[in-house]
């Protein structure tokens, strides 16, 4: 490292500074002639650079966006009614992971749901919003638009039991606006 160098207390071993002194140091025309030779790979670092800072802040905000939470639909029985041809009772658990909300739906059925853990918040077009808690139920006709159906709590998860009558073969869950 040269007397100039140590003097001004900029030598880190990076090229700027090495340029520094040549342009101090040498003149202009050297200077101007190493820039010429050196450019290709100054733009080729700063494309590398650029990408890897892309690709890292992308990565990153991935690993700590964390994915879309569903609901857990859990079956415990299905049953033909023999007194009612083409028709099927179903009875199922549904879990809510916290803050977790359902699209407008309809199910095109009679549904009984009975809140077991945590509360819901559910709605039917034309009614009132209710919030249940364990012990609770709500009730949907086959001809109701659900338009809030979601955990009422972001930090814990809620279960409950939904026992339902169809026409057996129809979807159970159908979107709605």
């Amino acid at each position: 490292m040269d007397s100039k160098a140590k003097q001004l207390g900029k030598y880190e071993g990076g090229k700027v500074w090495f340029i520094t002194g040549v342009l101090r140091g040498f003149g202009r025309e050297l200077a101007s002639r190493f820039l010429k030779q050196q450019k290709p790979m100054f733009v080729l670092a700063f494309l590398i650079i650029s990408t890897l800072i892309t690709t890292s802040s992308l990565m990153a905000q991935k690993a700590v966006t964390p994915p879309m939470a569903q609901e857990t639909i859990t079956p415990l029985m299905s049953k033909d009614l023999a007194e009612f041809p083409g028709k099927e009772v179903l009875m199922y658990t549904v879990d809510f992971p916290p803050g977790f909300s359902s699209p407008v739906h309809r199910h095109n059925a009679q549904v009984s749901v009975y809140v077991l853990e945590g509360s819901v918040v559910m709605q039917v077009r034309g009614g009132k919003e209710v919030t249940l808690r364990p012990g609770e139920t709500f009730y949907e006709g086959p001809n109701d638009i659900h338009v809030v159906s979601r955990n009422a709590s972001s930090t814990k998860s809620a279960k409950f039991l939904v026992f339902l009558i169809h026409k057996k073969g129809d979807p159970l869950v159908i979107p709605a606006k």
